[in-house]
């Protein structure tokens, strides 16, 4: 037994006289067993823990006894929560039945050996020409894509879920969590699976902005439980997204305040490596099964030396970064490919062709960024022949780079694409080789192959 000593929020603080209770440990209030009280870590002060709080916390006061459950909170795992739509405690959040799942997994465990961990040269393509060209995915692969505030980000990811989810259907599962951000947006996402008919193979977990920094930093590891369970158990490769990363590492900072936790010098919570660590090492996969995620980071400021942003870094494959300049140009997605990066793009992965295209393609971009200020000042005309081509083709694959998405169609009335690989490298290859010179540079915007280009 242990009694409440203060009552910070969303955190209370636990005195036990006698035995004390294990990290991660689930407390139980005796006069409303509905509220529920996660061990957090220890107090400064001696047999005093710092709790999270799970509903209910106007219920409490000083004084209130809670008794020790010797049990760590547990997530339903199952095929029943395939095509639902869930909070952290899986309680459902989409007007059906409750889920009817049997079987509990404990949230908080151990991240898999080293010696276990598993990774494929497989490139699974999504479809989005910036995205297959540049920065390929591979099975098993962690891709952050970094922007600041309305810039795209989850715009891309829901249009890779989209997509990938529609190209391996039967073969893959889904699962999303939506960690801090908007439930409209959630919504969005929802209805889209839903009138795709890939929703039976998916799971959106949700600890939405406005809820405890307790629900929201919760709702990561809920996904991640359940993620694991469709890999070892389900037998089946995984594709994991989350939205936001940083609204995880955030409501790790707003708890670090609320337990009296000495900040780093930035700021942020000391154990912030810690939590990443935990969260980004049990994305794993084995000798049969992937889990693959894509992770929306926000950037505070639009800065990439963001600590928080920083702490990602060590965990990734790729790194595709959305450019606010970009996104005023109307280029969409707004993927500043100079700033972009993968691991993946190589002869042994791609092949010599593809790396080929996108290397030279990529230089031809950046050429045409160096002559932009030239151009702005003097004008094109006054450029060489020579870098007047480099200069116009290098546009032209930027305006190439557009596409339409099915997760703006309704909004913007127009059908979203799937473009094969093959597509865009023979679309590509042709306007690095100058057999489109002839075709003005805003004719390449938002098409889905050069093929498709009608010139007056």
């Amino acid at each position: 037994m242990g009694s409440i000593v203060s009552i910070r929020g969303t955190v209370v603080e636990v005195s036990f006289e006698e035995s004390k209770p294990r990290i991660n440990s689930i407390l139980i209030s005796q006069e409303f067993p509905e509220v529920l009280l996660e061990v957090f870590r220890s107090s400064l002060s001696k047999n005093r823990f710092y709790c999270l709080v799970f509903g209910g916390v106007e219920k409490l006061y000083r004084g209130a006894q809670v008794f020790d459950t010797q049990k760590s909170f547990s997530f339903p795992v199952g095929k029943e929560l395939l095509g639902r739509v869930v909070n952290v405690f899986g309680q459902p959040e989409d007007g059906l039945a409750k889920v009817a799942s049997k079987k509990y997994l404990p949230v908080h465990q151990i991240p898999r050996q080293a010696n276990y961990l598993y990774s494929k040269s497989e490139v699974v393509y999504t479809g989005i020409k910036v995205v297959d060209l540049f920065f390929p995915i591979t099975k098993g692969a962690k891709v952050g894509l970094f922007g600041g505030a309305g810039v795209g980000k989850t715009m891309l990811l829901s249009e890779i879920l989209h997509n990938v989810v529609i190209s391996r259907k039967g073969n893959a599962y889904s699962v999303f969590a939506g960690v801090g951000e908007r439930i409209r947006e959630g919504l969005e996402l929802f209805k889209l699976l839903k009138e795709r008919s890939v929703l039976p193979a998916s799971t959106l977990i949700f600890g939405p902005m406005g809820y405890p920094p307790s629900v929201r930093f919760l709702s990561a590891f809920s996904a991640l439980t359940l993620s694991e369970y469709y890999r070892d158990f389900m037998k089946k490769d995984v594709l994991f997204f989350i939205d936001n990363l940083f609204r995880f590492a955030q409501a790790g900072n707003e708890i670090s305040s609320l337990t009296s936790m000495i900040p780093s010098e930035d700021g942020y919570q000391s154990t912030l490596e810690t939590e990443m660590a935990n969260f980004h090492e049990r994305l794993s996969s084995n000798y049969t099964n992937f889990i693959t995620s894509i992770e929306a980071i926000y950037l505070p400021s639009d800065d990439l030396l963001d600590q928080a942003v920083q702490a990602t870094f060590a965990y990734l494959d790729g790194i595709v970064v959305l450019s606010r300049d970009a996104y005023q140009e109307g280029l969409l997605p707004a993927v500043d490919i100079l700033s972009s990066t993968s691991s993946f793009l190589s002869t042994e992965i791609v092949g010599k062709r593809h790396y080929d295209i996108a290397i030279k393609a990529r230089e031809m971009i950046q050429k045409m960024q160096e002559l932009q200020r030239i151009v702005s000042l003097v004008g094109e005309a006054e450029l060489s022949p020579e870098d007047q081509n480099i200069y116009s083709r290098g546009r032209k694959i930027r305006n190439f780079m557009t596409q339409q998405f099915f997760t703006a169609s309704s909004q913007k009335g127009v059908a979203g694409v799937f473009v094969p690989i093959d597509v865009i490298l023979s679309d590509v290859e042709s306007i690095i080789s100058g057999k489109h010179d002839e075709i003005p540079e805003d004719k390449f915007l938002f098409v889905s192959s050069v093929s498709d280009i009608v010139v007056a």
